[in-house]
C-alpha cells in the first residue's frame, strides 16, 4: 500500500468513531492550548515589565540616603539624611558616565484650582528630570534653570492632575493653582505616561522647581537632599556609572574600607532584568505543567489505539491473509495515532489563539504568540502520537493471521 492509501484508511478508521476520537485527543487539545497560552502570557508579562521600566527612562540610577541605627532599632533606606546637595553637584561634575543628574523631593498634598481640588504627589526637581525620564510635554513648556535659580512659583502638571483640576475643555497652561496655600502658575502639561514600573499612576503628579519646594512648601535644610537623586547614565554604562558614583560618595563621606555605605544606588536596569527573569521562570513553570496534559493525552491515545487493535483484530487478520505485510499494519496504526495527535494539536493551536486573545483583552496588554512555540507544540504533539502509538501498532503487526481471523 502507498503512503496515501495508508493515510486514507487511517482517516476513515478515525472518522468511523468520531466522538471517541475527539474525546481521545482532548488531552492533546488542552495541552497544546495551555502551552501556547502560558507562553504568550509570559512573553506579554515580560514585554509589560520592559515597557514600564522603559517609561521610567533607560540607564536610570536612583540614589537614596542610608538607614538609621540607634541601639537595636533600625530604620529603612532614606531614614537618615546622608546625601548632600554638594554630593549631587559632585556627581554631576566628576562622574563622566552620568549624563543627567536631578533631585526628586516628594510630598502628598491637595492641589486647588479655581473650581476643583485634587490630592496628588508634589515633586520638587530640576529641569534635567524631564530628560532623565524622557518625558515630553503635551502642552506648554517645562520650567528652566532660570525658574530654578529664582525659586519661581511655577508648575508642570501630569495628565491626570490636569484633567481632574481643569477638565478636558480648558487649557491649563498659564492657569493658577494653589499648593498649601501657595500660588503657582502652570507652565505646561506632561504627555500621558501611564502606570509606572512600581504600579503607580505616573501621571498623577505635579512637578515644581526643587528650590521652590524647599523654600515655600517644606522649608527644609539646604544642606541635605531630603529625597532621592536620579541619575541617567550614558547609554549602556549604567553599571560603570553606579560603580563610579559609589566610589565618589564613599570618598566624600570618608568611609573606611569594609565600612557599610551610608547611601544606596539602585540600577533599575538590573531590577528590570531580575523581574523579567522571575516572570520567565514562572512562565516556564506554567508551560511545563501545561505540557503534562500532552503526556496525559498521549496515554489516552495509546489506550484507545489498544482498544482499536482489539476491536479490529479480524480486520487485521483479513488484511494479512490477502497479502498485507507486518510493516503495512504497523504503519497504518502508527499513522492513525499521529493523525489523532496532530488533529488535537491543530485544534489546540486554535484554542490557544482564542484564549490568548481573551486574556490580552482581560489584562489589557499585548500577548504575542511566537511561531516557534506553535512549531514546538505541534512537533511535540506529533512526537506524542509516535511514542504512544508505537506499542499498539507493534502489537497489531505481530498478530498471527490465522488466530486473528478466528477472533470473535
Amino acid at each position: 500500500m502507498s503512503l496515501l492509501q495508508v493515510l486514507r484508511v487511517a482517516v476513515l478508521a478515525i472518522l468511523r468513531n468520531a466522538m471517541r476520537s475527539f474525546l481521545t485527543v482532548l488531552g492533546i487539545i488542552i495541552g497544546v492550548a495551555a502551552v501556547i497560552t502560558m507562553v504568550a502570557l509570559g512573553e506579554g508579562a515580560q514585554a509589560q515589565v520592559s515597557a514600564r521600566f522603559s517609561a521610567m527612562g533607560a540607564d536610570l540610577l536612583v540614589l537614596r540616603s542610608g538607614s538609621t541605627r540607634q541601639g537595636g532599632v533600625r530604620g529603612g533606606a532614606g531614614s537618615s539624611l546622608s546625601l548632600s546637595w554638594d554630593d549631587l553637584e559632585a556627581i554631576r561634575t566628576q562622574v563622566p558616565s552620568a549624563q543627567y543628574v536631578a533631585p526628586l523631593l516628594r510630598l502628598n498634598a491637595q492641589v486647588l484650582s479655581e473650581e476643583q481640588n485634587w490630592a496628588c504627589s508634589i515633586n520638587g526637581t530640576s529641569p534635567e528630570y524631564f530628560d532623565i525620564q524622557e518625558w515630553k510635554l503635551g502642552a506648554g513648556e517645562p520650567f528652566s534653570e532660570v525658574h530654578l535659580s529664582a525659586g519661581a512659583q511655577v508648575a508642570v502638571l501630569g495628565a491626570t492632575v490636569a484633567d481632574q483640576l481643569f477638565g478636558y475643555q480648558v487649557d491649563p497652561v498659564q492657569q493658577s493653582i494653589r499648593i498649601r496655600n501657595v500660588p503657582f502658575t502652570v507652565l505646561g502639561v506632561l504627555q500621558e505616561k501611564g502606570q509606572s514600573a512600581m504600579g503607580q499612576n505616573a501621571d498623577d503628579v505635579v512637578l515644581i522647581p526643587y528650590t521652590t519646594f524647599n523654600k515655600r512648601l517644606e522649608r527644609r535644610s539646604q544642606q541635605f537632599v531630603a529625597g532621592e537623586i536620579y541619575v541617567k547614565a550614558v547609554a549602556g554604562k549604567s553599571s560603570e556609572c553606579s560603580r563610579a558614583i559609589t566610589m565618589l560618595l564613599r570618598e566624600r563621606h570618608q568611609l573606611q574600607p569594609g565600612e557599610e555605605d551610608d547611601f544606596s544606588v539602585r540600577d533599575l536596569a538590573e531590577i528590570a532584568s531580575a523581574r523579567q527573569e522571575g516572570v520567565q521562570t514562572f512562565s516556564l513553570l506554567l508551560a511545563s505543567i501545561a505540557a503534562v496534559s500532552l503526556l496525559v493525552g498521549g496515554i489516552g491515545i495509546m489506550n484507545i489505539m489498544l482498544v482499536s487493535v482489539t476491536e479490529r483484530t479480524r480486520e487485521i487478520g483479513l488484511r494479512m491473509a490477502v497479502g498485507a505485510r507486518p510493516v503495512d499494519i504497523l504503519s497504518q496504526f502508527l499513522i492513525e495515532s499521529m493523525v489523532l495527535s496532530l488533529t488535537g494539536g491543530i485544534l489546540g493551536v486554535g484554542l490557544g489563539f482564542f484564549a490568548s486573545q481573551r486574556l490580552a483583552e482581560q489584562f489589557q496588554w499585548a500577548m504575542p504568540i511566537n511561531p516557534d512555540i506553535i512549531g514546538v507544540a505541534m512537533g511535540f504533539s506529533a512526537l506524542v502520537g509516535i511514542v504512544f502509538g508505537i506499542y499498539p501498532a507493534w502489537k497489531a503487526s505481530r498478530l498471527d493471521p490465522i488466530e486473528a481471523l478466528r477472533h470473535e
